[in-house]
């Protein structure tokens, strides 16, 4: 995930690598995940969309194109593609497809709906950092809010915990199915993602309470203490590990360091197990960030709200970092008061740059292909030519490569999983409907079928999500 160019970097790396040894070796160590996804895709038949246009997602837009997909996987995309006995033919003509839209920053399960305080499990506001707790540990698995997503054709989405601390804790990925415990919503072998928060929020609710942080130099300093910290605890690992293959009095003498859930997020970062993602507004604070990254030896993901990545831009591709952001959304305090509507497609237009729409919404993610569009027709005004094809890669290939899950989604590229999205037409116009939505090649939303009973207890019995009129 990372070059290791310095050797104070390259101590770290190999420490951090001892580390993960040591712990999967010691006696009574945890897993590497306690919590396993056990999400396996429903039996389904093979799916040949025929005759549509498709956009990869890979900058590539193909006219009267089919897809097929096998077993769950993306077996083709081509044309006059043979339908295997028994599979499930769409009548592309007229219609678009695109992979499934990949929501980065979401709050759905941690914040469900109804929006009501027993609910509100996403910000652990006790401590500055609290990078031990998981936000999967708070996901409802029957928040409404997942099934109106995917009737906006999002077919995974990154559910992180809130911005109150500066290190808010371990985020997960998810695939949009319907399920009753979390784990079976769980993405498979995705990594997790660590949380972090510069500017206002942290300052704000520690300031608040007469703590540390109450500015941004004592945010900067909080999480620097930290990082250090984290760095010691790998080497003691590394010593430990050590002690032990040499044998002898020494293995005989050693001593595991006391396990820390804290630092065990933060050692996963220094080893390049877990991306960094980080809300973060202003371009001066992610500079910052990108200059603590280099000094403690870890790579930044992404950016997220990021109002002001454009003036950084060349910067962020340079080290290849992704900002994750609203279309339109500006001015609600201090630190996004100088957003501008071109910004995505300024990100974007950068050599290497990485643009993402991101929702922190549970509207806005039942809408994305609109807010890509907004981004997509303000960068045209500027002059910039950005297709179709292009636009798409904001919400599919570039998330899932900042959320480390490229090799398996994103694009539709043969033996990637069978995600896609079937459109009623170029799914930039705001006349666009998502009609059919698959997740692994199975058909989970049919906007021409019959209202099925709601997956959620709090939809049961109200007439609007039966299709009845009240």
């Amino acid at each position: 995930m990372r070059m290791i160019r310095s050797p104070r970097r390259r101590l770290l790396h190999a420490a951090a690598t001892a580390f993960g040894l040591a712990l999967a070796a010691t006696a009574g160590a945890a897993p590497a995940d306690p919590y396993p996804s056990t999400y396996v895709a429903a039996p389904s038949p093979a799916l040949l969309v025929r005759g549509a246009t498709v956009l990869t997602g890979t900058g590539q837009r193909l006219d009267g194109a089919d897809v097929l997909v096998e077993h769950g996987r993306i077996a083709q995309v081509g044309t006059h593609l043979e339908a295997p006995p028994g599979a499930r033919v769409v009548d592309g003509t007229g219609r678009w497809v695109t992979p499934g839209l990949i929501d980065i920053h979401s709050h759905l399960g941690v914040y469900p709906s109804p929006a009501v305080s027993a609910h509100a499990d996403g910000n652990e506001m006790t401590s500055p950092v609290t990078a031990n707790v998981w936000a999967e540990h708070s996901v409802w698995p029957v928040d409404p809010g997942f099934e109106a997503a995917l009737e906006g054709g999002v077919t995974t989405l990154q559910i992180l915990p809130g911005s109150g601390n500066l290190i808010g804790g371990r985020s997960v990925l998810v695939k949009n199915v319907p399920a009753v415990t979390y784990q079976a919503m769980k993405f498979p072998a995705a990594p997790q993602g660590l949380k972090m928060a510069c500017g206002e929020n942290p300052k704000r609710v520690y300031g608040e309470k007469g703590v540390l942080p109450s500015t941004r130099m004592g945010n900067v300093a909080v999480d620097r203490a930290q990082w250090i910290e984290a760095a010691d605890y790998v080497h003691d690992w590394a010593t430990y590990e050590a002690k032990m293959k040499a044998g002898g009095k020494a293995a005989e003498d050693a001593k595991p360091p006391k396990r820390d859930l804290r630092l065990d997020t933060l050692a996963g970062v220094l080893k390049g197990e877990i991306p960094v993602q980080i809300h973060c507004y202003r371009a001066d604070e992610m500079a910052i960030m990108l200059d603590m990254a280099r000094e403690f030896g870890f790579q930044v993901a992404a950016f997220h709200h990021a109002s002001e990545a454009y003036k950084i831009a060349d910067l962020l591709a340079e080290r290849g970092v992704c900002a994750a952001m609203w279309a339109d959304w500006w001015g609600f305090k201090m630190e996004s008061n100088d957003g501008i509507q071109e910004n995505i497609a300024l990100v974007d237009a950068a050599p290497k740059g990485c643009a993402i729409v991101h929702s922190d919404s549970q509207e806005g993610v039942q809408r994305l292909n609109q807010e890509a569009a907004k981004a997509q027709a303000r960068g045209e005004a500027l002059g910039l030519s950005i297709p179709p094809e292009r636009a798409i890669t904001w919400l599919t290939r570039n998330p899932a490569k900042a959320l480390g899950i490229l090799r398996d989604t994103g694009t539709l590229e043969a033996g990637k999983m069978g995600d896609l999205v079937v459109w009623n037409r170029n799914p930039f116009s705001v006349y666009a409907l998502a009609e059919q939505v698959y997740v692994d090649g199975v058909l989970q939303y049919d906007r021409a079928a019959p209202p099925h009973p709601p997956r959620s207890d709090f939809l049961l019995g109200q007439p609007a999500a039966l299709g009845v009129a009240p």
